[in-house]
């Protein structure tokens, strides 16, 4: 993917996910083995790579430095005008920063958590065009968090949601899926629910942002999955959104798969 390959996106949509682990090798074995990832180097170093489908650039993954503690976790990344400026929101608000503003490649990121712990990030630079809804790639973003409506709120202020910027985020109910919705372009690019308990000692449970990537045949991934020495949950139904499963990775990255994107019901209601 070259400089002029990169797009710079909207400020606050969706424009990355990655995956920060001990093994990254092993990492891209597993994911090769299940959602058919190829892998190239990316622009961040020698200890990153960029996940493609054909020649679709889709996620990162990065090797964690030996001795340094740090969680396993499927980041999201959202776009930013100035990095900098959404940090200072995101304390303003509650959240913290646990890494950066820092400079990385073409562009300068951070990580933060929200105020219930859910982790995400965000990005002001040029990115590789995300594509969102290919098979093998992400569908959508979701949020589980104890309270929908108060996150919702959160990350609008954060990330401009609702601004009517020309390109940017639309967010609303829908009741169908009984969750806050948000649009783009006249898709789903996330969703926030209730129901995530900050107490729980299983991680799928607990807030946090989840990655849902679109398979083709959900049995044939998750029987994959279990032959690579992941961990998958039973396949679940939900009437909005088809049948899913929750998969843990050797190393504890934890993801969805789906057997289609979220739909796209009629425009916002709230």
């Amino acid at each position: 993917m070259t400089a002029a390959e990169q797009t710079t996106p909207v400020h606050g949509v969706p424009c990355w996910v990655s995956l920060m682990t001990p093994d990254l090798r092993a990492t891209e074995d597993f994911y090769t083995a299940v959602l058919g990832w190829t892998f190239r180097s990316g622009t961040l170093g020698k200890g990153f790579s960029v996940a493609h489908v054909g020649t679709v650039p889709v996620a990162g993954i990065g090797q964690i430095a030996p001795g340094l503690p740090a969680s396993v976790n499927w980041t999201p990344y959202f776009a930013v005008d100035d990095v900098d400026a959404a940090a200072g929101r995101v304390r303003e608000r509650g959240g913290t920063i646990a890494v950066g503003p820092i400079r990385l490649g073409p562009g300068r990121g951070a990580v933060a958590a929200d105020r219930e712990g859910a982790g995400f990030g965000f990005w002001e630079g040029r990115t590789p065009p995300w594509l969102l809804g290919r098979d093998n790639a992400p569908a959508s973003l979701e949020l589980r968090t104890s309270h929908a409506f108060d996150a919702a709120i959160f990350y609008a202020e954060i990330f401009g949601w609702a601004s009517e910027e020309p390109g940017g985020c639309e967010v609303g109910y829908a009741y169908a899926q009984d969750a806050v919705v948000v649009r783009q372009g006249g898709r789903t690019v996330a969703t926030l629910r209730g129901g995530g308990d900050g107490a729980s000692p299983d991680p799928r449970l607990r807030p946090r942002w989840h990655v849902r990537f679109l398979v083709e045949d959900l049995e044939a991934v998750t029987e994959a999955a279990h032959r690579a020495g992941g961990t998958v949950s039973p396949p679940v139904d939900r009437p909005a959104d088809g049948t899913e499963s929750v998969i843990s990775d050797p190393y504890g990255g934890i993801f969805t798969v789906c057997t289609h994107p979220a739909p796209d019901a009629p425009g916002p209601s709230a």
